[in-house]
């Protein structure tokens, strides 16, 4: 069977990269692209790069448009796919590239977001535990899907396994990562002009302002649940607020992201303290359970660290391991291409579940390089 696609918000990096990945797709087929500034265009002329797509032209992001394709990527700003969900409600699967659908508090919503809330989907990072299990088996036969945020799911499957094995302490989290300002979007900004960021790095978001820490905290809760002996839920299951701060009661992150001069990537230093009792082995041995078994997460030898320069195009997080006995703490170093593993990679993957497809089905965990 091949399943018709739409995507919207195509001009944009999220949207090429989605494309880029589903060109090469053998079950899907591309029929519309839209935009909003740049409709009426060929989309060429702003994905210059996705030459056998050549024959597709941008039309308005609106639901006659969207509706009528078995598959819908809304790859739109922030608190934008919102008003599409009751527009595509017969819309076999509709996947979220955007954070509208990404939350279970409206309290988090309202602090980091603000505007309207809208119900959550299920999360789509396939290899994140959760309570006992992988976030895999909520995603076979889901039909909205909210794919997840660069640094969220990358700081969250980074430190989910500790958490889970009850190895590490969640109440003490420090993530710093460099990133690529990709992550931030197209549109013009003068703070991510090549004048501005070339030769410097440049930390924004500092003292817990980032969106994407209550998506961290969400995933880590979700992924202690298991440790706490809570019943399986799914991510996308709305909880009240009070519900959910019980859950999430004991994680804390102090999460500084720094903007470096590469076009994409995230390099994500992760620290938390060692609990009491866990021996080097208890710590090592909670990573590989985890993902000793999965194609796209990968934990590297011990004393080898990643580079973002080993994912870049790639659908995969490497990540490395360290023990710091001096100062109690457990170091993880994860790299991901932030718009393919961090974005649209992870989207194709969940859609590949969600649809009973090879899970890899379009995916590479081959980088580029030099």
């Amino acid at each position: 069977m091949t399943y018709s696609v739409a995507v919207s918000g195509a001009s944009g990096y999220a949207g090429g990269e989605i494309l880029r990945i589903l060109a090469a797709h053998p079950d899907v087929d591309i029929r519309t692209v839209t935009a909003h500034s740049n409709a009426g265009q060929p989309l060429l002329a702003t994905q210059p790069h996705l030459r056998s797509l050549a024959h597709l032209t941008l039309q308005e992001t609106t639901p006659k448009v969207l509706v009528g394709h078995d598959i819908v990527f809304l790859a739109l700003p922030h608190g934008q796919s919102g008003q599409y969900t009751d527009a595509l409600a017969d819309t076999a699967l509709v996947i979220d590239a955007g954070a509208d659908h990404r939350l279970e508090s409206v309290a988090d919503w309202d602090r980091f977001y603000g505007g309207d809330f809208h119900d959550p989907w299920v999360y789509g990072v396939p290899e994140l535990p959760v309570a006992g299990a992988k976030q895999r088996a909520r995603l076979v036969g889901a039909s909205r899907i909210a794919a997840p945020g660069c640094n969220a799911s990358t700081v969250s499957l980074s430190l989910a396994p500790g958490v889970a094995a009850g190895v590490i302490d969640p109440s003490d989290i420090v993530s710093v990562l460099a990133v690529g300002p990709s992550g931030a979007g197209k549109s013009l900004k003068p703070h991510l002009l090549a004048s501005e960021i070339l030769g410097t790095a440049n930390p924004y978001a500092v003292g817990g302002t980032h969106r994407h820490i209550p998506e961290i905290r969400q995933a880590l809760a979700a992924a202690r649940s298991a440790t706490l002996g809570e019943s399986s839920r799914s991510l996308s299951e709305e909880r009240s607020d009070e519900t959910k701060r019980a859950a999430d009661e004991g994680i804390r992150i102090s999460f500084t992201p720094v903007i470096v001069p590469m076009a994409r990537g995230i390099l994500a230093t992760s620290t938390a303290p060692i609990a009491d009792g866990a021996t080097d082995d208890d710590i090592r041995g909670a990573w590989e359970a985890a993902y000793g078994d999965e194609t796209f997460v990968r934990l590297l030898p011990a004393g080898v660290f990643p580079r973002t320069a080993d994912v870049l195009g790639a659908n995969t997080a490497l990540m490395g391991l360290a023990i710091d006995r001096p100062a109690n703490r457990v170091v993880v170093v994860t790299a991901v291409d932030n718009l393919v593993k961090g974005t649209a990679g992870a989207a194709v993957q969940s859609m590949n579940i969600a649809l009973g497809l090879p899970e890899g089905t379009g995916l590479t965990v081959n980088g580029v390089a030099p």
